[in-house]
């Protein structure tokens, strides 16, 4: 397995972005999937194609499923369109996959298997494109770059996630994903295309149609270029993102108390059988002292293990997923409160409120 460090960073061409948000909002808000095509060069993760992976039909009970990338009738189609880019010398090295989301409910079992597929199967540098549709909306691209972190797929393919595994591996809710340092890269003949865009018409010139004209030219009026103004970066209410960012933070917050409580059970059901396993221990010592007393055989000390069974240790990777999703909710909650916080703060006239 490569260290993680091979990939530095992820550098998207704009047309591939283009791509990613015309495909999610085209069928928002359900979740969209699809393949990244590209190379790595010098550490740096270079993605210039993609395309999307087919739907399910209507009526379809599987749907859930026929979308992720480890379903065998995506990978059939999605070694079928590698194999016609190639012949018509398009980048066709596959590096990865995305996904849309919305508010940054991505973190869950189905994400990791998926990027376990393609980081384990595939190819070992691959990455996961993110693209929020409900944050772009805003006004700015939200699109992220992650991958597995090496502790975790090492734990992961054990498939042991218990105090002791983890302690082992020193693996944490922080350490499951790894994100990636991205930038957006246009070619030039795009650059120079946009830089005409960008210049004004000018006004076509007018000929005098007579002697007079020449003395008297008509003036040409400038041209007028609307300024697009709104007061939206004055409105004090709260925003109705931040909101849904609350409530999805409370419902992972609960279902993290929900792990941490059936974690408790455990414990407690392990303590007493561990309690009753003692007692017996110290029974049977009490009767091999009296048998030894009397010259008698000793009875096993062992037979606790037939009559006894220790309660199963519940896996903690949904504990560890769910405080990761906590973590990536607070996130955007801090980001959303920093621009509501400077208007408070302004409104009040550069004096802080305690």
């Amino acid at each position: 397995m490569a260290d993680i460090s091979t990939i530095k960073s992820v550098r998207v061409d704009a047309l591939v972005a283009l791509r990613i948000v015309k495909h999610a909002t085209g069928v928002y808000p359900t979740t969209v999937y699809g393949a990244l095509l590209g190379m790595e060069v010098n550490g740096v993760l270079q993605i210039t194609n993609t395309f999307p992976f087919p739907t399910s039909s209507e009526g379809d009970d599987s749907s859930s499923s026929a979308l992720t990338p480890k379903n065998k009738g995506v990978m059939w189609y999605q070694n079928e369109m590698i194999k016609c880019l190639r012949e018509v010398n398009i980048d066709a090295n596959n590096v990865g996959w995305y996904q849309s989301t919305t508010l940054g409910n991505f973190i869950n079992a189905n994400f990791v298997e998926n990027q376990m597929h393609y980081q384990s199967q595939m190819n070992e540098r691959t990455v996961v494109l993110v693209y929020d549709s409900m944050r772009s909306a805003q006004g700015g691209l939200a699109i992220r770059a992650y991958r597995l972190t090496s502790q975790f797929i090492t734990a992961y393919r054990e498939n042991k996630f218990t105090l002791d595994a983890l302690a082992k591996h020193n693996l944490a809710y922080k350490d499951i994903l790894h994100e990636l340092p991205l930038t957006l890269y246009n070619s030039h003949l795009a650059t120079s295309l946009l830089h005409q865009l960008s210049t004004p018409p000018q006004p076509p010139s007018i000929l005098p149609l007579s002697a007079a004209g020449l003395l008297n030219p008509p003036t040409s009026p400038n041209p007028i270029f609307p300024v697009n103004t709104n007061f939206n970066a004055l409105d004090l209410t709260v925003d109705p993102i931040l909101e849904k960012s609350c409530d999805l933070l409370l419902e992972s917050i609960d279902a993290h108390n929900t792990e941490a409580n059936n974690f408790a059970y455990y414990q407690r059901a392990l303590a007493r059988e561990q309690a009753k396993i003692a007692t017996w221990q110290q029974k049977r010592k009490t009767e091999n002292s009296v048998r030894v007393a009397q010259k008698l055989a000793p009875l096993p000390e062992d037979e606790w293990t037939k009559l006894f069974k220790l309660p199963q240790e519940p896996s903690r990777l949904d504990g560890l997923l769910v405080s990761r999703q906590i973590k990536q909710y607070a996130r955007q909650v801090d980001g959303f409160t920093a621009t509501s916080s400077a208007k408070l703060f302004a409104l009040n006239g550069g004096t802080p409120r305690f």
